[in-house]
């Protein structure tokens, strides 16, 4: 049984629903971390430490919960915008919006889209979204046309809430050209034949475009009835009602709308911040990954929210040059991203040497992370206390994460502990956990695993079984210590005359070649074999590096099925917006490649 502690007492008070208004006549900050946890285990079974009660929050009242504790703080930085707010501020400008959604007829349950960029009107929607109880859906800033009808129609979005533009697209135009009654109708009287369920159109815009509201006149339109809705929804939204729908970026066929809940979303957010020492002291984070992805709206916004932690936006989309600048200007103390994105920001640190000695730590995740990419982001970007996660979608996201006193073998050669309060597991294909150390698909179990597929019951059963585990598809291993490593994708894992080849095994060893920046290896249809091995190399800069040397410096050191019998040059991968590596599109590129080439 723990022993009661004064400091275990204001942990509780700082963190709890239940202890909110408790006021200690003394208190003390937190200095310490979340601390290691010694585990052995002879199974690849593990569980993420419980010290800290899950919160019993919903996302509304986070919101109001951050005034309380950190009011006058800096809450947000939009550095293109030139605009920065206070958590009291953010509050009050979340509460008018939530008023002005009430008003123009949005009602509890129904779902509004946001499609945008990085900005404050994205954050602002949110967390106004949740506390007019409406259903946030997050869309793809990079959708055309086709996409952006799939998504509203398999939701039933009533409101969307988007930017003007988005690089060389109009918004507004792509919005006409799936429902040209837009051009047309009043603002919040759509009435769409392809898109039934679409009424209100609002557009971060000063110009008046048709059948649609400027987002500023909604952020003004709430009356007093309006917001005394709003403050009656506060304790009538449950915390285990869907809060977000976040769609899937499947290679194959359409997305699925996975369906988090506020429990879901705001203690995995906590979670997150409180083992990489958010809730030590104040931050301030680079959230250069997008808001749309759960990276960015759970590990950024809402983890902010809930620590006090200020988001800053170094431009609408990724941009390596703009994090190195605005990590400097604005002291960042945490960074954001993926391994693609650390590969950029890394690049643009060595060209302009800012001074970086503010920052201390910050994550990587959303797809597999090199070694040496980790070891030079520690290294040169001063994150000392950097940590890995690993995740998805489906589970709200983070299910391993590393601790800031884990060393370095640990913080680059795995994917972390299991994630506070989280049960993770490797299991065969009869769904029996393998001995640890064995390989298998990963399963994991808790608070996080999502509501569902939106509107997709067959979907859903097919990776939550009965027990509630959800199966991931990932293939992993799980150390007698508890840390976790992925070998690779189950649907990923290639044949090569009957041997099993793992992509991650291949690409971690090509990473050692100090001239190989990234390499991305995949497998390719052969008559022969069923499957060959192919590698993508992006080479560091002035190096000469060619297809033969590569393959003589994997000779004698790894066997020789794990060697590529294909190596490609490129200067870039294709990626989706988030930064996530397509090798279904290098797959069909580089077979049609090799095919005409044949000929």
């Amino acid at each position: 049984m723990p022993v009661v502690t004064k400091a275990l007492v204001q942990n509780l008070c700082k963190h709890h629903s239940r202890y909110n208004k408790i006021r200690l006549i003394s208190t003390t900050s937190v200095t310490n971390k979340q601390a290691q946890v010694k585990f052995n285990t002879s199974i690849s079974y593990a569980c993420g430490p419980g010290d800290i009660p899950l919160l019993g929050l919903t996302i509304g009242q986070a919101v109001d919960r951050s005034v309380d504790l950190y009011g006058d703080r800096e809450g947000l930085v939009d550095v293109t915008q030139n605009k920065r707010r206070t958590f009291g501020q953010l509050r009050d400008e979340i509460n008018s919006l939530a008023a002005g959604f009430i008003q123009i007829g949005l009602n509890p349950g129904d779902r509004i889209g946001i499609w945008g960029t990085n900005t404050l009107e994205w954050f602002l929607t949110q967390f106004a979204a949740a506390k007019a109880g409406l259903v946030l859906v997050n869309i793809n800033p990079a959708y055309r046309p086709n996409e952006l009808k799939y998504a509203l129609n398999k939701v039933g979005v009533k409101g969307i809430v988007c930017d003007e533009q988005f690089k060389t697209q109009d918004y507004h135009e792509i919005l006409l050209s799936i429902a040209p009654e837009l051009d047309t109708c009043k603002p919040g009287q759509l009435k769409s034949k392809e898109v039934p369920s679409l009424e209100h159109v609002i557009i971060m815009s000063e110009n008046h475009k048709s059948g649609s509201y400027r987002f500023q006149d909604v952020l003004t339109a709430g009356g007093s009835k309006d917001f005394a809705q709003m403050e009656s929804l506060s304790s009538k939204i449950q915390m285990d009602s869907p809060a977000n729908i976040q769609f899937t970026s499947g290679t194959t066929g359409n997305p699925k709308g996975v369906t988090l809940s506020h429990h879901n979303l705001v203690n995995n957010a906590f979670n997150i911040g409180y083992r990489i020492g958010y809730n030590t002291k104040p931050h301030r984070i680079c959230v250069s990954v997008p808001l749309y992805h759960c990276f960015g709206n759970v590990a950024g916004t809402l983890c902010g929210i809930l620590h006090g932690a200020t988001n800053v936006y170094p431009a609408p989309s990724f941009n390596g040059l703009a994090c190195a600048q605005a990590i400097e200007t604005e002291k960042c103390t945490s960074i954001y991203g993926t391994p693609t994105m650390f590969v950029d920001m890394l690049a643009s640190y060595r060209q302009l040497k800012p001074d970086y000695s503010c920052v201390e730590t910050g994550l990587m995740a959303g797809a597999p992370c090199p070694k040496a990419l980790c070891k030079n982001v520690v290294a040169e970007m001063n994150m000392k206390d950097f940590s890995v996660c690993y995740g998805m979608t489906e589970t709200s996201p983070v299910t391993f994460q590393g601790f800031c006193a884990d060393d370095m073998d640990l913080k680059t050669g795995t994917i972390g502990y299991p994630a506070n309060h989280v049960e993770v597991a490797v299991m065969n294909e009869n769904g029996e956990i393998v001995p640890a150390g064995v390989p298998g698909e990963l399963c994991t179990r808790g608070y996080s695993t999502m509501l569902g597929y939106w509107g997709d019951a067959e979907k859903t059963d097919e990776v939550i079984k009965g027990t509630r585990w959800f199966h991931t598809g990932d293939v992993a291993v799980i150390d007698r210590q508890g840390y976790g490593q992925i070998v690779g994708r189950m649907k990923d894992m290639i044949i090569r005359g009957g041997e099993n080849i793992y992509p991650r095994e291949v690409e971690e060893f090509l990473h050692t070649h100090p001239e190989i920046q990234e390499a991305q290896a995949f497998g390719v249809s052969d008559e022969r074999m069923g499957e060959e091995l192919a590698a993508w190399i992006k080479l560091t800069q002035g190096s000469s590096l060619t297809d033969n040397c590569i393959k003589l410096f994997c000779k004698g050191k790894l066997s020789h099925f794990k060697i590529p019998r294909y190596v490609k040059v490129v200067n870039e991968f294709p990626t989706t917006v988030t930064g996530k590596i397509q090798k279904f599109v290098m797959k069909a590129e580089y077979e049609k490649e090799l095919q005409i080439n044949a000929n």
